[in-house]
């Protein structure tokens, strides 16, 4: 299967938008080669703007270019776009409602050997809980394209959230196009929900496969828009399914099944079993081998599913 960084993606989808339009601007904090904004870059280096290392001026540069009829999309590691500059992007970016477009890389474990000190696994979560945020957490390298494009015609504030290993291209019918507010069905079933993003949306396709062979029909939904969450489409499948697991590379607490948890528990009860981090700081390592530690694969779902079916 063909492999991919969504950070490429991201890239690529600027140098596009650069093509396209004249009023995208792009701000970095001296991580350009890394957040993969240096394409943008190169291809117009009059509307790109490295600020250094100095996360709450990127934000708060960007409102500026935001309050001037600009769109600015402003990248750093997600450990620091999300949780050094948290308070300016509430203060400065959420509260005047400033169409900023935030993107972050190098989200959750698989940064791999940089530790848990930027292994940020709480971005969701700290972004979610900010009024009027919308959250996003791609899939793969043509997702990502497709939500950069999205989000820089939704007026607002956005976080999409990238990371920095390369993950697996889900097959996709050609005419595919992102909704903000709207989940993907990848996989129809009748047995089991399982509702994931990022880099665990494959890793659910995978474990569908698994329990095909064991005769269980499991539904697989790719909720790429974590903010605004689409409710009507989880409360079809919890009725269709009455069981539902949800997988991110993120906290349990506050992230993907959280937000899930707190809508069906409103809107339709059921069973709901949530794979993440279990509240756990992450550890050095390569990205593979922390995937298989912290139960984040294909069979860990797999299993969690059928423990759930034999209740």
């Amino acid at each position: 299967m063909e492999k991919k960084a969504t950070r490429d993606g991201y890239g690529q989808a600027l140098k596009e938008l650069g093509e396209q339009r004249e009023d995208i601007v792009v701000l970095d904090a001296d991580l350009s080669s890394s957040t993969k904004t240096g394409v943008f870059a190169k291809a117009f280096p009059d509307r790109f703007y490295n600020v250094g290392v100095a996360e709450q001026n990127l934000v708060g540069m960007a409102a500026g270019f935001a309050l001037s009829g600009l769109v600015p999309f402003a990248s750093s590691f997600a450990m620091f776009l999300a949780g050094r500059a948290w308070e300016i992007v509430r203060n400065s970016v959420a509260y005047p409602g400033l169409n900023v477009k935030l993107v972050a890389t190098h989200s959750g474990i698989t940064v791999g050997e940089d530790g848990a000190s930027h292994q940020i696994i709480e971005d969701i979560a700290l972004m979610r809980s900010i009024p009027e945020m919308n959250v996003f957490v791609p899939s793969d390298y043509n997702e990502t394209m497709a939500i950069i494009k999205a989000v820089a015609e939704l007026k607002g504030p956005c976080y999409v959230r990238c990371g920095r290993a390369s993950v697996p291209v889900i097959e996709r019918k050609d005419d595919y196009q992102f909704h903000p507010g709207k989940g993907e069905v990848l996989r129809d079933g009748k047995d089991i929900t399982i509702v994931a993003c990022g880099v665990m949306v494959a890793e659910a396709q995978e474990a569908a496969s698994l329990l095909e062979e064991s005769g269980i029909d499991a539904a697989v939904i790719n909720m790429a828009s974590v903010k605004p969450l689409d409710e009507e489409l989880l409360v079809k499948y919890a009725k269709k399914t009455g069981l539902v697991i949800t997988a991110e590379e993120h906290n349990i607490l506050g992230g993907l099944g959280s937000a899930v948890a707190e809508s069906l528990s409103t809107q339709h009860p059921v069973p709901i079993h949530r794979i993440g981090m279990p509240d756990k700081f992450g550890q050095s390592g390569e990205a593979g081998k922390l995937m298989d530690h912290y139960g984040l694969r294909a069979k860990d779902i797999a299993s969690q599913a059928r423990k759930l079916l034999n209740k």
